[in-house]
């Protein structure tokens, strides 16, 4: 597979950001808030979203990853499976009884398949949400502030916009990028509404139509939001906004676009947290459009991101 498309957008996008500086603005969370929209959390936002459970069924969202899933370059993943202290057949009789057991080992960079982007994933020129300076948080161990297992378990009300449909295909293409009037126009007719501290979903068939067909092109562009379009998702003030691609943004951007500048307009400027590989197809299918969305990632101190399987209760 060859990321070149991604590798060249990221060289021109950084090299037209660099010059278009703003100043940090404080999180209307407080000075020393670390979770952003995860404020959002609530039980009365919970109850209200477990009313959208009407058939008892549960879809998860996200994939089954392995060495051979494509992703961000340089990320890779390598898996082994050990039997410690076996060699040559020997059993464990320590236990009692002749045991046997396998453990695996896993290599990894974190941000393969479904993942949750915390907000000290992408700022811009050394800053992070809520004015976090990145000498201040970046260390080799973990990061010092908002790492994702500080985040609570988000549940909320999620819901998806089909952007595929509103463009007429069951796949957009590459590099096909929607803002505010697309969105509008396709929440209209899909009779979709967005309320404060929803989880945003939209679905551009790019897995479903992609990912096992042609996983190198997958990986290395996609269809997405534009620079507007982030702008106008984080106007309604949602917990997370997320997407079944694997960067959300559109890869190639919309011509004029700073690259994953969605990712620095929702996480940095609004502290807004990202869903990326979702896998809305099997929704899509049944026709939900609404539901119940429950997620506990794995509590590992320190992490930019987690590989995550939410679960759509519905």
């Amino acid at each position: 597979m060859t990321f070149k498309p991604v590798i060249a957008a990221l060289a021109l996008g950084f090299a037209a950001s660099g010059a278009l500086a703003q100043d940090c603005t404080p999180s209307k969370w407080g000075e020393d808030d670390q979770m952003g929209s995860a404020n959002l959390v609530s039980t009365e936002r919970t109850l209200e979203a477990a009313k959208l459970i009407k058939e008892g069924k549960s879809m998860p969202l996200g994939i089954v990853i392995g060495p051979d899933t494509p992703a961000f370059p340089p990320r890779s993943l390598n898996l082994q499976i050990v039997q410690p202290n076996q060699q040559g057949g020997q059993k464990l009789s320590g236990f009692g009884y002749e045991g046997n057991y396998n453990d695996d080992i896993i290599q990894t960079w974190i941000g393969i398949g479904s993942q949750l982007d915390g907000l000290g994933h992408l700022g811009e020129n050394g800053m992070y949400y809520n004015c976090l300076d990145e000498k201040e948080i970046s260390e080799i161990g973990g990061l010092t502030k908002l790492g994702t297992h500080a985040v609570p378990p988000l549940v909320a009300r999620a819901v998806i916009v089909d952007m595929a449909k509103h463009f007429g295909k069951d796949t957009m293409d590459a590099g096909e990028h929607f803002g505010e009037a697309d969105i509008k126009a396709a929440m209209d007719a899909q009779n979709v509404t967005v309320n404060e501290g929803d989880i945003v979903l939209f679905h551009t068939g790019w897995t479903d139509g992609m990912l096992e067909s042609e996983p190198g092109t997958w990986g290395s562009s996609e269809p997405g939001l534009n620079n507007e379009g982030a702008v106008y998702m984080a106007s309604m003030n949602p917990m997370a906004v997320g997407a079944d691609t694997w960067g959300l943004e559109a890869i190639p951007p919309k011509e004029g676009d700073k690259v994953f500048y969605g990712h620095v307009t929702l996480l940095k400027d609004n502290g807004i947290y990202i869903l990326e590989t979702m896998n809305t197809g099997p929704l899509v299918r049944e026709g939900v459009q609404e539901f119940m969305f429950v997620l506990g990632q794995p509590l590992i101190k320190g992490t930019v991101q987690a590989m995550i399987n939410p679960v759509a209760l519905y």
